[in-house]
C-alpha cells in the first residue's frame, strides 16, 4: 500500500512583549482559520521578558496544540526575536505576525499558498494594495505610515515595506548575510536578502489593537529612520548626525558672516557667494572628517579619493546654492541677506546627503550594488530636478526659445518651420508666470516630468523597478534629455509624446492591452503637433509586428486603426493651417530639405549621437543593440522568449527611425537633435546593463565599461551645474566668449530701447527695429524690449513685438517674420538696423533700400559691469522694398 504523502509544515513565529490579553483570542482565531488548510501549522511564540501573564497563557496551549514558547530577554530587539523563533521552528515556510490581532489570522493561508506552490519566495500582507485597508486610523497616523513607506520606496519593490505580517521560506530568514539590527525584519529581508528573492503582496485589513499598549513611539521612529539610512548605504548614525548638524550649523554661521562681511566690503553678489561658500566647505570637511565621521575606519585609507568625493559634493552644492540665491534675488527680488539663508540651507542638505551616502558611505556586505544604484538614481534625479527648477528663470533665452516666444505672441494653428505645440505651451506658461524666462521654460520642465514618468513606467514594464530607477537616472543625466527638460524647444513636447507613445505601444504589443491603442494615438497626435519626426514610430511598429508572428492578429483588429484616426484628429489643426497656406510647412519640412545642397552628413550624424547621449552612452547603446541577448540560454523558456521580444521592441523602435536618418545623412546634413528621442526605447536595456545579472560571466571589458558610468554621470552633473552657473551668474575670473549667445540680451535691449525712444521723440514716428541676421536678434530684441517695457511699467508690449522684424525686408530669409510683418506696412517708418556683424550693415542689399541712412555705430553690451560683446546699429529713412 502506498503511504499517504506528508503535508508541508508551516511555522508561525509570534514575538510578544506583555500581550497576555491577546494570546487566547489570537491562537483561537488562528487555529480556527487553519482547520481546512493544506499544510500542518506550528506556532512559535517568542517572548522577550513580559511582565504580565503572557508566558503562562502560552503554556496553556502547549499541551493540546502545536504551540511552543521560547523565553528570552530583549537582546536583538524585535528582529532578534523573529530570528530566534525561526531557528527553533521546523517548517520550511515561516510566517511572522504580531500578537496584538492587528494582523488578521484569516489571511494566513493566502500568504502561504503562493510559496508552497513555488510561485514566490516571500508574501507580504499589505495595507496599501487594492483590497487592503486601515479602518479607524486617524488622518495623522495614515500620513505618518505613508511617509514611512515613501521613505523606503527607493530601496524596496512593494507597497507596504513597514508591514510586519509576512510569509517567507525559512532559508531566506536564516541567511547568514542578513543583519538583525532593526525592528522590521521584513524590511531587513527585502533590502538585505538575496537578489533572487521573489516577492508578492496580498491585501489585509489592519486593525489597531484592542488590548495592551502599542510599542510604537519616538524611539521606534528614530530607530526606523536610522536603520533605513543604513540599509540604503548611509553611514550616518544619531551620534554622527548630531555631530554633522553641529558642524553644519557652525559652517552655516561662518558662511553667512563671510557673505555679509564681503558684501559690506563692496564685493559683488557672486564673488561673496563663492568666497563664503569656499570658507565654509573647508571648515566643514576638516571637522567632519576628523570628528563627525571619524568612526568610518573603512574610509581612512582612501585618502585623495575621499577628498575628491568631498570636492564633487561641495561643488554640486555650490552650484545649486547659486541657483537658489540667483533665483530669489534676481528673479523674485528677495533681499540678498534673506535669500542667502535659504540658499545656505539647500546647500547644507546637499552636503549632508552627499556626505552620508557618497563621501562617507557605509561599507558593508548588506548593501548590495543594486541598492547603491537605486539610492544614487534617486539622488541624481532629485539634484538635477532642483537644478533645472531653480535655473528656469535665470539664463537668458536661447535664440530658439526667443523665436518660439514670438510664435506664442502670434497665435496660429501652424507655423512655417514647426507645428504649434511649442507656441501653445509657451503661451500657457507665460499666461501663468508672465513674459519671463521661467514662463517660457516651465513647459519644458513639465514635459521632462512627463518624459520621466512614461520612461520609468515603460522600463518597469520591460524590466523591473531597480532597472527602471536607473533608466530614470539616465533620462535625467544624459545631455539630450537634460536640456530638453530645461530649454523650451519643440523637442520638449516631442520627447514627452514619444515616451508616452512607446509606453502605450509596449502595453499594446507586449502585454496585449487593447485600450492602450487610444493612448498611442493621443501621444502620436500630440507629438505630430510638436515635430513631424514622431511619424517614424509608424514604420517602426510595422517592422516590429513583422518580426513577431504573434502580433499579426493586430492587423485584423480595430485598435491600430483607431489609434491612427485619433492621431489624425489631434493633428488636424496643422492640416487645416497648411491647407490655408499652400501646404507651406509640409513643403518646408520635406521638399525643401531634400532640395538643400547635397552633403555627406553621416559623420555629423554619428557625432550628434556622441553629443546627445555622451560618447559612452552611444557606445553602450550600440553594445546593447548589437550583442546576442544575454538572457538567451541553451534551452528556451517562456520567460526567455519574453526577454527576446522586449529586446526586439527596443531594436525596432530605435533602429528603424535611425535607419531613416542614416539614409538622409548620406546626401544631406542632418540636424544635431534629430536622433534624441529614439534612444528612449534603448534606455531600459542600457540601464539593465549597468549591473551584471546573477550567473553572468563578466568580461574585463564589460566590467570596465560599467565602471566608466560613474565618472560619466558625475562629469555630466558637474558640467551642467557649472555651465548654468556660468551663463546665469558668471564665475569670477572667467570672462564670457566674444560670441556668447546666452548673455547680455537684457543690456542690449535696454540700449536699443533708449535709441528707439530718442528717435521716436525726434521724428514723431514709432521706429521699426530690423535685425539683419536670420531670426535670433529679432526674436531676442522682441522679448527683452518687451521685458524692459514691462519692468518700466510701460504698456508697450504690442509695440515691442509688432515693431521688431527680420531681414526679409531686404530680400533675406527670416522664417516666420515674413508672415508676421510685410514691407507694405512700413513705407514711411524710420528703421533701426541691428546686427552683430558690421559687414551686413554695409551691404548694398541693405543700403539701396533707403533714401537716407546714418553711419554705423557701436553698442557695447555689458553684463554686471563687464564688457562681453559688441553689436552695431544704423538708422535708415525712406524705406523702399527691394525690386524682384
Amino acid at each position: 500500500m502506498r503511504s499517504k504523502p506528508s503535508r508541508p509544515l508551516v511555522s508561525i513565529v509570534v514575538p510578544t512583549l506583555n500581550e497576555a490579553e491577546n494570546i487566547d483570542p489570537l491562537l483561537t482565531r488562528l487555529f480556527d482559520s487553519l482547520k481546512s488548510c493544506a499544510f500542518d501549522p506550528e506556532v512559535v511564540v517568542v517572548d522577550d521578558g513580559s511582565k504580565d501573564n503572557t508566558r503562562a497563557n502560552v503554556r496553556k496551549w502547549e499541551t493540546d496544540y502545536p504551540v511552543r514558547l521560547l523565553e528570552r530577554g530583549r537582546e536583538g530587539g524585535l528582529a532578534g526575536a523573529v530570528l530566534a523563533g525561526t531557528r527553533l521552528a521546523q517548517g520550511e515556510v515561516v510566517v511572522v505576525m504580531d500578537a496584538d490581532l492587528s494582523h488578521p489570522p484569516e489571511t494566513l493561508q493566502a500568504l502561504v499558498e503562493p510559496i508552497l506552490t513555488d510561485r514566490v519566495d516571500m508574501v507580504v500582507g499589505s495595507r496599501y494594495v487594492r483590497g487592503g485597508s486601515t479602518p479607524g486610523w486617524p488622518m495623522l497616523r495614515r500620513l505618518m505610515s505613508r511617509a514611512a513607506s515613501w521613505l523606503a520606496w527607493p530601496i524596496v519593490d512593494i507597497h507596504d515595506p513597514m508591514a510586519g505580517f509576512f510569509a517567507v521560506r525559512r532559508t531566506h530568514l536564516l541567511d547568514k548575510g542578513l543583519d538583525v539590527d532593526g525592528f522590521k525584519i521584513g524590511l531587513e529581508l527585502l533590502v538585505g536578502g538575496s537578489e533572487s528573492l521573489r516577492v508578492s503582496e496580498v491585501p489585509i485589513e489592519f486593525r489597531d489593537r484592542e488590548y495592551g499598549e502599542s510599542k510604537l513611539g519616538t524611539g521606534v521612529i528614530v530607530s526606523y529612520l536610522k536603520r533605513l539610512r543604513a540599509l540604503a548605504g548611509g553611514s550616518v548614525s544619531p551620534r554622527s548626525a548630531l555631530m554633522f548638524a553641529v558642524v553644519g550649523t557652525l559652517g552655516m554661521v561662518l558662511d553667512v558672516l563671510c557673505f555679509m562681511g564681503l558684501t559690506v566690503a563692496g564685493a559683488d553678489l557672486i564673488t561673496a557667494h563663492l568666497s563664503s561658500f569656499l570658507a565654509a566647505t573647508v571648515f566643514n570637511y576638516v571637522f567632519n572628517a576628523r570628528w563627525s565621521f571619524a568612526h568610518c575606519t573603512e574610509m581612512q585609507n582612501q585618502g585623495w579619493r575621499r577628498y575628491a568625493r568631498f570636492l564633487i559634493v561641495a561643488l554640486l552644492a555650490l552650484m545649486l546654492r547659486g541657483a537658489v540665491l540667483g533665483s530669489l534675488v534676481e528673479v523674485h527680488h528677495w533681499p540678498a541677506s534673506v535669500a542667502i539663508v535659504l540658499a545656505v540651507f539647500v546647500a547644507a542638505v546637499v552636503n549632508y546627503l552627499g556626505s552620508a551616502f557618497f563621501v562617507f558611505p557605509l561599507i558593508s556586505g548588506i548593501v548590495r550594488p543594486e541598492i547603491r544604484w537605486r539610492v544614487a538614481a534617486v539622488g541624481v534625479v532629485g539634484y538635477l530636478f532642483l537644478l533645472r527648477l531653480f535655473y528656469l528663470g535665470l539664463p537668458d533665452l536661447m535664440m530658439e526659445e526667443a523665436y518660439y516666444w514670438n510664435y506664442a505672441k502670434h497665435p496660429a494653428l501652424g507655423y512655417l518651420d514647426h507645428p504649434p505645440m511649442v507656441a501653445w505651451l509657451i503661451g500657457l506658461g507665460t499666461f501663468l508666470l508672465g513674459d519671463t524666462e521661467a514662463g517660457v521654460r516651465i513647459g519644458a520642465f513639465v514635459c521632462w516630468c512627463l518624459t520621466g514618468m512614461f520612461g520609468y513606467l515603460m522600463a518597469k514594464d520591460l524590466t523591473d523597478k531597480s532597472t527602471a530607477l536607473r533608466a530614470l537616472m539616465l533620462l535625467a543625466v544624459l545631455p539630450f534629455f537634460f536640456f530638453t527638460g530645461l530649454m523650451m524647444t519643440p523637442d520638449a513636447p516631442l520627447t514627452a509624446s514619444w515616451a508616452g507613445a512607446l509606453y502605450f505601444l509596449q502595453r499594446a504589443l507586449l502585454h496585449d492591452k487593447r485600450g492602450a491603442w487610444f493612448g498611442v494615438g493621443l501621444c502620436v497626435g500630440l507629438g505630430m503637433l510638436s515635430k513631424y519626426t514622431i511619424a517614424l514610430l509608424g514604420p517602426a511598429t510595422i517592422v516590429f509586428v513583422i518580426m513577431d508572428r504573434r502580433l499579426w492578429h493586430w492587423l485584423r483588429q480595430p485598435g491600430p486603426y483607431i489609434s491612427a484616426v485619433v492621431a489624425a484628429v489631434v493633428f488636424s489643426p496643422v492640416i487645416i493651417w497648411n491647407a490655408q497656406n499652400d501646404w507651406a510647412s509640409f513643403a518646408f519640412q520635406s521638399v525643401r530639405r531634400l532640395e538643400e545642397k547635397a552633403e555627406f552628413g553621416l559623420p555629423l550624424l554619428i557625432g550628434s549621437l556622441f553629443l546627445l547621449v555622451t560618447p559612452f552612452g552611444a557606445i553602450a547603446a550600440a553594445k546593447v543593440l548589437s550583442k546576442r541577448h544575454k538572457y538567451e540560454p541553451a534551452e528556451e523558456t517562456p520567460s526567455d522568449h519574453s526577454n527576446k521580444r522586449r529586446m526586439r521592441f527596443a531594436i525596432a523602435y530605435a533602429l528603424a527611425p535611425l535607419l531613416v536618418f542614416v539614409l538622409f545623412s548620406l546626401t544631406h546634413d542632418p540636424k544635431l537633435n534629430w536622433t534624441g528621442p529614439l534612444w528612449l526605447a534603448v534606455l531600459p536595456f542600457i540601464a539593465g546593463d549597468l549591473l551584471p545579472i546573477p550567473g553572468e560571466v563578466v568580461s574585463s571589458s564589460s566590467a570596465a565599461g560599467r565602471r566608466l558610468w560613474r565618472p560619466t554621470i558625475i562629469a555630466c552633473m558637474l558640467g551642467y551645474a557649472v555651465f548654468l552657473h556660468y551663463v546665469s551668474l558668471g564665475i569670477p575670473g572667467v570672462p564670457y566668449p566674444e560670441r556668447m549667445t546666452m548673455v547680455g540680451w537684457h543690456n542690449l535691449a535696454s540700449q536699443i530701447e533708449v535709441i528707439e525712444d530718442k528717435l521716436e521723440s525726434d521724428s514723431g514716428l514709432e521706429p521699426l527695429i530690423v535685425a539683419l541676421d536670420h531670426y535670433s536678434i529679432a526674436s531676442h530684441l522682441a522679448f527683452y524690449r518687451n521685458a524692459v517695457n514691462l519692468k518700466g511699467h510701460e504698456p508697450e508690449e504690442t509695440e515691442a513685438i509688432q515693431f521688431t522684424t527680420g531681414r526679409h525686408l531686404f530680400g533675406g530669409g527670416s522664417l516666420m517674420y515674413q508672415f508676421w510683418f510685410t514691407p507694405e506696412l512700413t513705407p514711411d517708418t524710420p528703421m533701426i538696423l541691428v546686427d552683430d556683424d558690421r559687414r551686413d550693415m554695409d551691404s548694398a542689399a541693405v543700403t539701396n533700400c533707403f533714401d537716407k541712412i546714418s553711419r554705423v555705430k557701436t553698442i557695447r553690451v555689458m553684463v554686471r559691469g563687464k564688457h562681453v560683446t559688441d553689436f552695431y546699429y544704423r538708422i535708415g529713412y525712406g524705406y523702399r522694398a527691394p525690386v524682384g
